[in-house]
């Protein structure tokens, strides 16, 4: 439900991320709820549609693609803020790039063991405007003064915790330092405010050099015109091995039973094949 509400205590969503509150106008009486990584908005109208035409009676579906951290905060708080509205609906299934924030929602009792898998797989790649006019052909590039890096923020997105990995096997604790301590007091490691998803914006205006970004990121850019390139750090630092997507079943949703239909969806070949189309590494079998 969205009521009028201006209790602070609520994680805020930004006014301008109205775009990851998809059907909004429906989350008080949607047949199904999804929280799923905003990593995956460029999949959601395909993957909807197949298992909307599997399932015909689930006709109102609700669903947000902003990072998971700040969709576990808004769980665990009971809803957030968007434009001094209280979102306070609880998603039927989460999704989230960290095992950490299922167990999370496990010790809180909000979900069981039994209730969440891995289910899909990603691989951190450098984006850089076409041509790489900075020359940036490795990680550790990015230690250098003059290189801008958009860089994902901890705060909010699972992905920064696997970039500082990849930055750890790259160059040790001191390029971890280097990028997001020295450079960001230098200004020229930029937080994202939100959403990785603002680095494709960036590079597009020309305010940053670099950004690491799951390597779907790159395939929808180009789908989209964006004239960017990648860098490819490569098998030992793409932390593909580490990067698996989880989603769970919530306790005490509006909807347990449509969220258990997508659960069982999710692990379809039909499902899996539309992730693989988008650049996702499937978990599942996809024939």
């Amino acid at each position: 439900m969205v009521v009028e509400e201006k209790d602070r205590a609520y994680p805020v969503i930004p006014p301008d991320r109205g775009d990851d509150l998809h059907n909004l106008e429906l989350a008080d009486s949607a047949d199904l709820v999804l929280f799923v990584a905003g990593n995956q908005f460029m999949v959601m109208e395909e993957l909807l549609g197949v298992f909307q035409s599997q399932n015909p009676d689930i006709k109102r579906i609700f669903y947000e693609t902003l990072p998971p951290g700040l969709e576990l905060k808004q769980i665990l708080a009971g809803g957030a803020l968007f434009r001094d509205n209280l979102i306070d609906v609880r998603p039927d299934v989460y999704a989230s790039v960290s095992a950490a924030a299922m167990k999370q929602l496990e010790q809180k009792d909000l979900i069981s063991s039994e209730d969440y898998f891995l289910y899909l797989h990603n691989r951190i790649v450098l984006m850089v405007p076409e041509t790489n006019p900075a020359q940036i052909t490795s990680v550790g590039d990015l230690a250098r003064s003059e290189v801008r890096i958009s860089q994902p923020n901890p705060e909010y997105e699972d992905i920064a915790f696997h970039i500082l990995d990849m930055y750890r096997q790259a160059g040790g604790e001191a390029l971890v330092h280097r990028v997001m301590e020295e450079k960001r007091a230098e200004g020229t490691t930029i937080l994202t405010v939100v959403h990785h998803r603002e680095t494709p914006l960036r590079i597009k205006r020309g305010t940053v050099d670099v950004g690491p970004v799951w390597a779907t990121e790159i395939r929808h850019a180009r789908q989209t015109k964006l004239a960017v390139d990648m860098v490819d750090p490569g098998e030992g630092l793409d932390q593909r091995e580490e990067i698996n997507y989880y989603i769970c079943n919530l306790k005490d949703s509006g909807n347990p039973e449509n969220g258990a239909k997508f659960l069982e969806f999710i692990r379809s070949p039909v499902a899996q094949g539309i992730y693989e189309r988008y650049g996702f590494v499937p978990h599942f079998a996809t024939s």
